[in-house]
């Protein structure tokens, strides 16, 4: 019986638990409003800046290539996942859709690419929305 394995080697450890950080609630809207603010507040100073460069380098991209900023249209269903995408932005979303009524040009050669841009800022900021929730949870470091 040498090669037994011993039932309590094999079992898995809990993982390490972590202090919160600060409100994930808190975390999280700031987090959506201004893209890397989230990461500040819990004190992830170098996180939140990268983040929020490339956040905001994809949706200026997008921009500079003017492409679709998506909105709701009626008789297009699917257009409320794109406007909701889109919107994961934040503040940017709002500012560049009302405050300086932009709209994309679809005549612009690089329109297919810039509404790619900024549709993946927004989907990116709603995913580091979440990561700024685990990390002032204490789910994650």
């Amino acid at each position: 019986m040498a090669d037994a394995v011993d039932a309590e080697s094999s079992t898995p450890q809990p993982a390490e638990v972590r202090p919160p950080v600060g409100n994930p609630y808190l975390a999280a809207a700031l987090a959506w409003v201004i893209p890397g603010l989230g990461h500040i507040y819990v004190k992830r100073w170098r996180r939140g800046l990268a983040f929020s460069a490339l956040v905001l380098a994809a949706i200026g991209i997008g921009w500079f290539l003017q492409g679709n900023l998506y909105r709701l249209q009626s008789q297009q269903p699917l257009s409320v996942l794109a406007t909701l995408g889109a919107m994961g932005m934040g503040a940017p979303y709002f500012i560049l859709r009302y405050g300086l009524g932009y709209m994309g040009d679809i005549a612009s050669v690089g329109y297919e690419h810039g509404t790619a841009f900024l549709l993946t800022g927004g989907l990116m900021n709603l995913l580091l929305v979440l990561d700024a929730w685990d990390i002032a949870l204490g789910k994650k470091d």
